[in-house]
């Protein structure tokens, strides 16, 4: 069976990019932190302070469904205490590095591949991600020569709201001047990705996690996807030609 899809947005954490651990890496971010904020004393201990901040600022987050510039995460939530005209300079740089304190941010295997085959199928392409720094996607996408695959990238941190808010969602169907119910959304969690896009109107979610993932996920008729992934290669088939999905060919549950 066939449907009408036009575009297609990508989720990025848990998603297209994922978390490879590297002590060294991580090593060298938190000292990096430590330095851009003039703290003198054990790096480590002093990210582990900035984390139980940030396990505040996240409970804010789900509260309200916004998220916080760069320049607001630092001087409001996480060090309101540190010389303010300091930590403005290096917000930016103290946030990429905040994540990369928890390991090397890597593309999916076959999701750089996936984004060029979409691209040349036919489809108009999209991001739409819950993250707290502005700048590591655009540079990431430039270094990876994958900006010109995206009519529309967007960012919580950027437009102030998450997801599951459907506004962020809207906005990036008008960039690409396509209507919701003709889109389809790549995720991997089943209640902020899929309460979001279904608000949204999105026509298609499509779940990607692995065989053990699933095996743990809870099933409901609220949050069940229309296909399940495990490999970012088994998109060429569902998505053959714009604007068709083929949705006989979807894993479900």
């Amino acid at each position: 069976m066939m449907r009408e899809i036009d575009a297609v947005f990508y989720d990025l954490g848990g998603t297209l990019r994922l978390v490879e651990r590297d002590a060294e890496f991580e090593a060298r971010a938190r000292r990096r932190i430590a330095e851009l904020c003039g703290e003198t004393g054990d790096a480590d201990a002093f990210c582990e302070f900035l984390d139980f901040r940030y396990t505040g600022y996240r409970k804010w987050c789900f509260d309200t469904m916004r998220e916080a510039t760069e320049a607001e995460l630092w001087t409001r939530w996480l060090t309101p205490e540190y010389p303010r005209e300091l930590i403005l300079q290096n917000a930016i740089e103290l946030t990429i590095e905040y994540r990369n304190k928890d390991g090397r941010r890597i593309v999916a295997p076959g999701g750089a591949q996936s984004i060029q085959d979409l691209h040349t199928n036919g489809y108009k392409l999209g991001i739409i991600s819950n993250l707290v720094t502005s700048r590591e996607i655009p540079d990431w996408l430039q270094e990876d020569d994958l900006e010109k695959y995206f009519g529309a990238v967007l960012l919580s941190c950027v437009e102030g709201i998450r997801k599951p808010d459907p506004h962020i969602s809207e906005k990036a169907c008008a960039l690409l001047d396509v209507r919701p119910e003709r889109c389809a959304y790549i995720g991997d969690n089943l209640n902020r990705d899929v309460e979001g896009t279904r608000l949204a109107g999105f026509g298609i979610f499509i779940l990607y996690t692995t065989p053990q993932k699933l095996a743990r996920e809870k099933i409901t008729d609220e949050n069940r996807p229309d296909a399940i992934i495990f490999n970012f290669a088994e998109l060429k088939e569902l998505f053959p030609a714009a604007p068709l999905f083929d949705a006989g060919r979807a894993r479900k549950v």
